[in-house]
């Protein structure tokens, strides 16, 4: 599967994901760091409307990186879709850029030459420890709401 192929791909995981848990999706007509738009019309529990930022990294099998870069978008969304193309066993994580940055630095990442020179991370056969590490952030129906709202929250 190709890049291109890969990233359909993986935003039609990602956007399933959000539709079955209640959640609208709307897509930037230009990519300056935002893949989707997550938002609920009027949230029941906060009595208004919701909107978040998503960035997503899919990936055929496994991936996750960090990247300094996202640090201009505090409250954005991270979305690591992982096992693509494999519908059955597609995997999603949703970590703020601070939860990531913090997995990365427990991972020692932050203290590679990548990291400190180019201001990223890229590990592409994550360990066990990372996996267990990153089990907290996989979302299901439930738990995109409660993600969701959390960031909101925040910003009231």
């Amino acid at each position: 599967m190709d890049d291109q192929l890969l990233e359909i791909v993986g935003r039609h995981r990602l956007t399933e994901s959000l539709l079955d848990a209640g959640i609208e999706v709307a897509f930037p007509a230009r990519d300056h760091g935002i893949d989707l738009i997550a938002y609920s019309d009027v949230d029941i529990q906060l009595g208004r409307f919701v909107a978040l930022p998503i960035q997503m990294k899919s990936a055929s099998k496994t991936c996750f990186s960090i990247a300094q870069k996202y640090s201009k978008f505090p409250d954005m969304l991270i979305a690591y879709v992982w096992n693509v193309s494999e519908p059955g066993n597609t995997r999603i994580y949703v970590l703020n850029q601070n939860e990531a940055v913090r997995i990365g630095t427990a991972m020692r990442y932050t203290e590679t030459d990548s990291w400190i020179n180019k201001g990223t991370y890229v590990v592409t056969r994550p360990s066990a420890k990372l996996v267990e590490m990153l089990r907290p952030y996989e979302v299901s129906r439930a738990t995109w709401s409660m993600q969701i709202r959390k960031i909101a929250q925040r910003t009231l």
